[in-house]
């Protein structure tokens, strides 16, 4: 009696800006370890979740939205994405139902004939969306590329998220375990944490802040009684006036991001956080490959 083969790989989410990628992962994945907003580019870095299944692993790579890019930045984000195409045993396009095909769409399908592994088109937020609509959608989208598999999903409700992972087990090739069954990311907790801090001054607050935000994590200390880790984290921003907007009124913006920022971080690490931000401006940053490579962004 043959034994059922174990299968594993990488399978890389593309897409453009705000289509929901992080969303399906964290779905995927059932815990939140990238952070998500309603504004566009918010990933920056590619992001690796670990799904274990019986037979089967799966480590789903989040990552940033492909557009225009025009700064230093965006163009090593643009990069990330793409390079992520080439690395993998499986490419998920994901695309938006309530959304009919545009040039974005079509020019990252452009990019998809290289590509010499299958190739999934994942339709997202059919929760947003009539019926009648999703299938004509379905059909649109379908059209722009010999998908192997074209599959409707929520990742907002999870409506289909689970199909959508059998499916991707089942195509999968046969592999080894890459990761121990235990985690979920093999991202350090220093950088998890300092993007739950980027995510609240995305939520938090306005325009291009969020866009000229880096947060980097100083210190990060248990204590020996094991009953608290204190926290240090700086906010690089490009402008004295965007220090001023992050700081807020007698401080109260900063306040609050400190305080959102380590609640999360407390059911992260499952322990009392003690976090003290500070906020300095580095001009240009996102401009200045030596500053964006010291900030990780390489």
């Amino acid at each position: 009696m043959s034994k059922t083969p174990f299968r594993s790989g990488f399978v890389s989410i593309i897409g453009r800006p705000n289509v929901g990628k992080s969303t399906l992962l964290n779905r995927i994945l059932g815990e939140k370890i990238v952070i998500t907003s309603d504004k566009p580019q918010t990933t920056r870095n590619r992001i690796q979740g670990i799904h274990n299944l019986p037979g089967a692993q799966i480590v789903f790579i989040d990552t940033p939205g492909i557009h225009h890019a025009r700064s230093r930045l965006n163009k090593f984000m643009v990069e990330e994405a793409l390079s992520s195409i080439r690395e993998v045993d499986l490419v998920m396009l994901l695309v938006e139902a309530n959304r009919a095909p545009g040039d974005q769409e079509r020019e990252i399908a452009g990019l998809l004939p290289g590509v010499n592994v299958p190739v999934f088109l994942v339709v997202n937020k059919i929760d947003l969306i009539d019926p009648d609509i999703l299938a004509e959608r379905l059909t649109a989208y379908a059209e722009l590329f010999p998908f192997r598999e074209v599959v409707p999903v929520s990742a907002e409700t999870g409506e289909n998220v689970e199909r959508l992972v059998e499916v991707v087990r089942d195509t999968l090739p046969e592999g080894p375990v890459y990761f121990p069954d235990d985690i979920l990311t093999d991202l350090p907790e220093r950088f998890i944490v300092a993007e739950i801090v980027r995510e609240k001054v995305f939520r938090l607050t306005r325009d291009e802040i969020p866009y000229s935000t880096a947060v980097e994590v100083d210190s990060f200390r248990e204590r020996e009684d094991g009953g608290l880790v204190s926290i240090s984290a700086t906010i690089t921003v490009e402008r004295d006036s965007q220090k001023g907007i992050i700081i807020g009124r007698k401080g109260a913006m900063l306040k609050q991001i400190g305080s959102e920022a380590r609640l999360e971080i407390e059911r992260l690490l499952d322990t009392k956080v003690f976090l003290e931000l500070f906020v300095r401006v580095r001009r240009d940053w996102s401009e200045n490959p030596n500053i964006l490579k010291e900030l990780g962004y390489r």
